[in-house]
């Protein structure tokens, strides 16, 4: 195994994984990532105008907690402050009001309710089972890495614990989800990852692995298979569970206070005027007013280095990335639809996520990072002074050519490899590939990543 080589910083992560004679890479974090040059900061607070609706935001039009306000005005102080309001931010403070129930939390959403990364990524539940063990051996060692692995699987189930014990509606599938890699070097360096997670002693027996191409083909239905490995995993619509562990949290006594864009924070010596608030430390300056704290949580993603400029040296970077929606035709719907997740693994770390939505509308949803994506990022290093790197209204619109780019390329794998280009174009009103803008932030090891969703 080899190191990939790269100029990115690597603060708590570690590069691709490779073999001797291949550039080959499974790690999608990777994939056409460029770190900022020293002297260009790329950061910004959330768009407040323009911005796109993602695919989940145009499903809840009508929800009220979109622009929930607990308190008519901004309460002056807090035990707690947690400055965003997405899957993150939601999840410290349900954790916080069970083990502090007594304490005061203030939640500040510079925009919607969870209208940030969490809604807008591509609805994957996916642990990661074995693919990055290599790179988090190298960077922890093997026992911290089988931990990780580990505590992916036991996230995941904990997960589709807490939504089938509690009724959450948000569209949840379990089912069998699929890694393909398309290439050979790809595939040969996915057998060697897997061997040794396996010896390491890592949990494999949940994984089912076909390593003859046409085998592989037949079970993932997509051409050009070289390999398939299948475990267990999920898709769900994000807002909706996020919306709804946000109203028990309303239930206990969390004040959530959307459209407050928090812009600055400054030392604080101010005496509290409750004697149940520790004496404050913090203000934070927001669009409608200070609020007082000991405590701030930062659940802000690709924004973070906005209020922490100590983050703008590499830590955290904005990046952008497409997610394509497509109307199945006739011929992918019914008894003939996709049934599986996938991770179809390219060359140099590139990956499509796939998500088939089986258990709602049966539109499929196409992510990651495909062979367009370098385009992308190039048009974004020389568009920085402008905010295009935290802008998630897609500027330069859908017809651009960097966005066009990232879908032609899906039309083009995804054309040959699951049908042909019916499955993209269809034959009718109402099916492939339409026009639309979307927009999304998700975290990656080492930097954040917004995505761009282009329907």
């Amino acid at each position: 195994m080899k190191e990939t080589e790269s100029s990115q910083s690597n603060i708590g992560a570690a590069t691709s994984v490779t073999t001797p004679d291949t550039s080959a890479a499974l790690n999608v974090e990777e994939y056409a990532s460029t770190p900022a040059a020293p002297d260009r900061h790329r950061t910004g607070f959330p768009k407040q105008g323009g911005q796109s609706l993602s695919y989940w935001l145009q499903q809840v039009r009508c929800d009220p907690l979109l622009d929930h306000r607990t308190t008519k005005d901004l309460p002056k102080e807090a035990d707690t402050v947690i400055i965003g309001s997405g899957i993150s931010g939601t999840l410290i403070a349900k954790h916080h009001l069970e083990t502090w129930p007594t304490k005061s939390v203030v939640v500040l959403e510079a925009r919607e309710f969870c209208s940030g990364a969490t809604g807008r990524n591509a609805g994957h539940c996916k642990p990661d089972q074995w693919r990055h063990y290599g790179k988090f051996e190298k960077a922890y060692g093997t026992e911290q890495a089988i931990k990780i692995m580990n505590n992916e699987a036991a996230t995941w189930k904990a997960l589709v614990a807490y939504v089938k014990e509690n009724n959450v509606d948000c569209d949840l599938w379990v089912g069998e989800t699929l890694d393909v890699p398309l290439d050979d070097e790809v595939a040969e360096l996915a057998r060697e990852v897997f061997g040794r997670y396996k010896e390491a002693g890592g949990k494999v027996d949940h994984i089912t692995v076909t390593q003859d191409p046409a085998a592989a083909e037949e079970k993932s239905r997509i051409k050009g298979a070289k390999a398939c490995y299948a475990w267990q995993a999920s898709t769900l619509q994000p807002w909706k569970l996020t919306a709804h562990i946000m109203r028990e949290n309303l239930k206990k006594g969390l004040n959530l206070q959307t459209y407050t864009t928090a812009h600055s924070i400054t030392p604080s010596s101010s005496s509290s005027s409750s004697a149940s608030v520790a004496s404050k430390n913090w203000t934070i300056h927001t669009s409608r007013g200070p609020i007082s704290t000991p405590t701030i949580i930062h659940a802000t993603n690709a924004y973070s280095a906005a209020l922490l400029p100590s983050l703008l040296r590499g830590l955290i970077t904005p990046k952008p990335h497409i997610c394509t929606r497509v109307i199945p035709p006739r011929s992918h719907s019914g008894s003939a639809a996709l049934k599986n997740s996938y991770g179809v693994l390219l060359p140099d770390g590139g990956l499509f996520s796939i998500n088939p939505r089986c258990t709602a509308d049966g539109n499929v949803l196409f992510g990651g990072s495909n062979p367009g994506q370098k385009r992308l990022d190039k048009w974004v290093e020389g568009q920085e002074d402008s905010g295009v790197c935290v802008d998630d209204g897609l500027a330069g619109g859908v017809e651009s050519v960097e966005v066009q780019g990232v879908m032609e390329c899906v039309r083009g794998l995804f054309g040959r490899s699951l049908g042909g280009g019916e499955m993209l174009e269809g034959k009718g009103m109402g099916e492939g590939m339409g026009k639309g803008e979307r927009g999304a932030g998700r975290r990656s090891h080492g930097e954040l990543e917004w995505d761009y969703w282009a329907e």
